[in-house]
């Protein structure tokens, strides 16, 4: 029996196991503080005045709080555009969002299906170029297509920044198609039998199975157009146009003299809704993210 028992191989304790829940709860603490630590500064210093924004050692807590930074950066008045419309440059930012997701998710969603649930002669072929695109970086793209948007006349639209969302992008293609392939081959061949033409069933039976994956698409294409600098610096160029991201530009001064309490509260509230978003549909987008990982 002594020899047996000897033989057992020994259950090797994880540190992070239910027998260390104190040592996996202090670990978790501490990463979370170092990820909140900016979202802290940035809020703290749209409260300060501007001394106290530049002072160092670092003001922790703001003496007074100035709640009025808010107020004034909706009003502020730039040296070179002027009055900057903050508002306007939320409406336009929501506009191109809406049309960008609602692209992405559609657009996505049907070349997903078509690689995954039909099958036509090229089709593994054609999904490789595709899966290939996302080795083209972006930098390589964007004066071919500067030039191609000039002579269509879009440059100073919305429209380079939300029309080439409806044509398809590789990575959500993937994403879907993984998680298409997980949904069982009997429901559509049942809908087939049924008489359910091919748009029937991708409406009614794949998409409301795929709502979490479909959110993960929609959650992370927003929050990249939301915040996007790049395209609405390269595409707008009247001020009436320009989206958040290009408006936070103009709260900074080139020539010193920046009022970072009033940049750091527009920041604050550029970011506002992304924050907001999350925390009305994380359940969801968790969801979708353990799904599509498991099991794509």
């Amino acid at each position: 029996m002594t020899a047996i028992q000897a033989n057992k191989p020994k259950k090797q304790r994880s540190l992070s196991g239910p027998r260390y829940p104190l040592l996996t709860h202090l670990v978790l603490i501490a990463v979370s503080v170092v990820m909140i630590f900016p979202l802290f500064w940035l809020v703290t210093t749209s409260l300060k005045t501007n001394p106290q924004a530049m002072r160092v050692p670092p003001v922790w807590i703001p003496h007074p709080i100035l709640w009025r930074n808010f107020y004034d950066a909706f009003t502020y008045q730039s040296k070179s555009l002027g009055y900057i419309p903050f508002l306007v440059y939320g409406r336009n930012t929501l506009i191109i969002s809406i049309l960008v997701v609602s692209g992405t998710v559609v657009s996505n969603s049907l070349v997903a299906y078509a690689f995954a649930r039909l099958k036509w002669p090229g089709r593994d072929l054609l999904f490789m170029i595709t899966l290939a695109t996302m080795m083209v970086p972006f930098p390589v793209l964007m004066v071919p297509t500067f030039i191609l948007f000039q002579r269509l006349h879009w440059i100073g639209t919305f429209r380079p920044l939300w029309v080439p969302a409806w044509f398809g992008g590789a990575f959500n293609i993937f994403l879907l198609r993984q998680f298409f392939m997980t949904i069982p081959q009997e429901l559509t061949e049942a809908a087939r039998i049924d008489g359910c033409s091919e748009w029937t069933i991708y409406r009614d039976i794949v998409l409301p199975l795929a709502r979490p994956a479909l959110a993960v698409v929609a959650l992370f294409t927003f929050m990249g157009v939301w915040n996007d600098f790049l395209g609405p610096l390269i595409y707008l160029t009247n001020q009436n146009t320009f989206t958040l991201s290009l408006g936070l530009q103009s709260y900074s001064s080139q020539n010193g003299g920046t009022e970072f309490g009033l940049l750091m509260a527009a920041s604050t509230m550029v970011i506002a809704p992304i924050i907001i978003l999350f925390f009305f549909t994380q359940k969801l987008f968790i969801q979708g993210i353990a799904v599509t990982g498991l099991k794509g």
